[in-house]
C-alpha cells in the first residue's frame, strides 16, 4: 500500500500478538514528507485472544479481540477502514536468501535488465508449506563487483542480485486471513514485526553501519539484522514475555494474573539493593477463599525471571551466529516489543551479546500519546511508516498474497509490469 500512489487513503496497521492486538490509524494528510515522519489519527489497543503458542488457536476469541481493537481506532481516527496490514511474529517468521546473475548485453544496465534479474532469483524459490511476505533486494554487482547500490548506467558482461525472501507457514497465514474475514476485514498484506519494528525504532545510520533489532513480544522474540541500508536476516524464536508469567506463576504457585502483576510492578533480570529483604504478595493459584496470600521475597522473582530471559538470549545470539550473518565491529542492538520493557533485559542483552544495546521506540511518529509511544508499539508504527516511506518490495503484497511464488512467474515477471515496480523500488531506496 502506497498512500502516494493514491491507492489507500487510509492506511490502517494492526499489530497481532499473543499480549495485545493494537491498531494504528493514518490518513493520507499523515505523512510528513519534510520531516519524513507520521502523524498517527487513531490509535488503540486491547487485550489478545485466541493466540498461543505463535499461531492463533482460537478463531472467534481472536476475531473478537481484532474487532474490538479496529472500533477503537476507528471511532478515535473518526474514518472508517475496511482493511489492514498485519504485522505480527507468529507462524514462524524465516528469511531466505538467493542469488541470480544474468547476462548484459552491450548497452548499459537499465530496468529490463534489473527485472530479468528479480525475476530469475525469484524462479529459484522453493518453499514449501511457506508463504513468502517479503521479498527484499540486498544487493546488486556487476562483473563480480558487489556493494554496487544502483547498477543502472553501468556496463559489464553480467548483473548479480542477492534477494532476501521472508516467509511464514502457510498453514497460519491461512488461519489469519480466515480470522480477518470473521472480523469483516479485508487481509491487504502481511509485515514480519521485527522488520517493520527496525523501520520505527533504527536510526538511518544504525542501518546503514549495522545493527540488529530485537522484538521482544509476549509469544515470540524475533530479530532483524541490518548492514548496507538492506535487511540481511530474519530470525524468530516461539518463546516471549508470556512464558515468564508462566514460570512466575509455576514457581511461586500463583495465578497467571498475579504473575503478571508481579512481573510488571516487582519484576527484575537483575539484581537490585535490599532485594533479599523486601516481601511481595500475590493471590493463590486457585478458588479457595481459605487460601492466604503467597509471599515471597522479591529475590525469589529475580531468580524465576534471569534463567528464562538470559536463555533466549543466548538461544537467539547462537541462532544468528550459526546464520553466518556476520555483524559489524560496534554494530549495536536495539529492543523493541513489550518484553523489553521489563528491568534488566538491557542490561542482560549487553552481556549476553557483548555489544551497545539501547530501548528503541516509535521515533519518526512523534505525536502518539504516552500510553502508545513505547517500544511495545514499535512494529504498529513501523507499518505506516513503510506505507508512507518504503522500502519498496520488489513483489508487491497483493501478489504474494494471492499465492505462493513459483517457476512459472518468471515469464510472467519479465513480461509483465515488474520493470515498472522495479524502477518505482530503486527511484525510493537506491
Amino acid at each position: 500500500m502506497d498512500p502516494r500512489a493514491g491507492r489507500a487513503p487510509v492506511v490502517a496497521a494492526l499489530d497481532i500478538g499473543q499480549s495485545k492486538v493494537s491498531c494504528f490509524i493514518m490518513k493520507p494528510d499523515g505523512v510528513r514528507h519534510a520531516d519524513r515522519t507520521i502523524r498517527v489519527a487513531g490509535a488503540s489497543h486491547v487485550q489478545s485472544k485466541g493466540v498461543r503458542g505463535g499461531a492463533i488457536i482460537n478463531m472467534d476469541e481472536a476475531a473478537q479481540a481484532i474487532g474490538h481493537a479496529v472500533e477503537r481506532a476507528e471511532r478515535a481516527a473518526q474514518s472508517p477502514v475496511s482493511g489492514v496490514v498485519v504485522t505480527t511474529a507468529i507462524g514462524q517468521m524465516a528469511s531466505h536468501r538467493v542469488q541470480a546473475r544474468v547476462s548484459l548485453g552491450a548497452n548499459p544496465v537499465g530496468d529490463a535488465d534489473l527485472a530479468r534479474a528479480i525475476g530469475m532469483a525469484l524462479a529459484q524459490i522453493r518453499l514449501p508449506n511457506r508463504r513468502p511476505i517479503h521479498v527484499l533486494p540486498i544487493a546488486w554487482s556487476v562483473d563480480g563487483a558487489r556493494g554496487v547500490h544502483d547498477p543502472r548506467s553501468m556496463r559489464g558482461g553480467s548483473l548479480g542480485l542477492d534477494l532476501l525472501v521472508v516467509s511464514m507457514a502457510e498453514n497460519v497465514f491461512t488461519t489469519l486471513s480466515h480470522c480477518l474475514e470473521l472480523a469483516h476485514l479485508d487481509l491487504q498484506g502481511v509485515a514480519a514485526a521485527p522488520v517493520v519494528s527496525s523501520l520505527a525504532a533504527l536510526e538511518e545510520d544504525e542501518m546503514d553501519l549495522g545493527a540488529v533489532c530485537i522484538d521482544m513480544g509476549g509469544g515470540a522474540t524475533s530479530a532483524a539484522v541490518w548492514g548496507g541500508r538492506s535487511l540481511l536476516h530474519i530470525e524468530s524464536l516461539n518463546v516471549g514475555g508470556d512464558h515468564v508469567t508462566s514460570d512466575i506463576a509455576r514457581g511461586l504457585s500463583t495465578s497467571k494474573a498475579g504473575a503478571e502483576r508481579l512481573k510488571t510492578l516487582h519484576g527484575s533480570a537483575m539484581a537490585s539493593a535490599n532485594e533479599d529483604r523486601e516481601m511481595l504478595e500475590a493471590p493463590p493459584r486457585g478458588e479457595d477463599a481459605s487460601a492466604g496470600p503467597v509471599i515471597v521475597p522479591r529475590a525469589m522473582l529475580k531468580t524465576v525471571i534471569a534463567p528464562r530471559v538470559d536463555e533466549t538470549l543466548e538461544l537467539l545470539r547462537d541462532r544468528l551466529k550459526n546464520a553466518g550473518v556476520g555483524l559489524e565491529p560496534g554494530a549495536g542492538l536495539v529492543l523493541t516489543g513489550g518484553a523489553s520493557q521489563l528491568n534488566g533485559v538491557r542490561e542482560l542483552a549487553v552481556r549476553v551479546f557483548d555489544r551497545p544495546v539501547r530501548l528503541g521506540k516509535p521515533q519518526r511518529a512523534p505525536h502518539l500519546a504516552d500510553a502508545a509511544s513505547g517500544p511495545a508499539f514499535c512494529a504498529t508504527a513501523g507499518v505506516l511508516l513503510r506505507a508512507a516511506y518504503g522500502p519498496r518490495e520488489a513483489v508487491s503484497a497483493r501478489k504474494l498474497m494471492a499465492r505462493q511464488i513459483t517457476a512459472a512467474d518468471a515469464p510472467r515477471i519479465h513480461r509483465g509490469n515488474v520493470v515498472g515496480r522495479v524502477a518505482g523500488w530503486l527511484r525510493d531506496n537506491l
